[in-house]
């Protein structure tokens, strides 16, 4: 699967999985709920600036719009995401800085 698919595959998981209507999401973003649409449906894509707005909206960091689930480690990649979305702020960016220099 191609990148792009992947980002929208998991920008509607994400938006879904916190109860978010495109409308609120674009609010949240400060754009339009069109463009949001268009994204999803694969017309457009957004800039890093409006990924990164995206990913604070959902509460992800924005990586994970990038992650394709369907490979070999989704369940570990999961559970991991799942661990480290449930700590504190601090503690998971501390994870996260410790990984990216790694």
């Amino acid at each position: 699967m191609d990148l792009k698919q992947v980002f929208i595959r998991n920008l509607r998981k994400f938006r879904n999985n916190r109860g978010f209507s495109q409308m609120k999401l674009a609010e949240l973003c400060d754009t339009e709920q069109n463009y949001i649409a268009e994204i999803e449906i694969g017309r457009r894509f957004p800039s890093l600036k409006l990924i990164e707005k995206i990913g604070k909206a959902l509460n992800i960091e924005p990586y994970l719009f990038f992650i394709d689930e369907t490979q070999e480690y989704k369940t570990e990649l999961d559970e991991m995401v799942n661990l480290i979305s449930k700590l504190p702020d601090q503690q998971r960016l501390s994870i996260i800085n410790t990984i990216s220099s790694s």
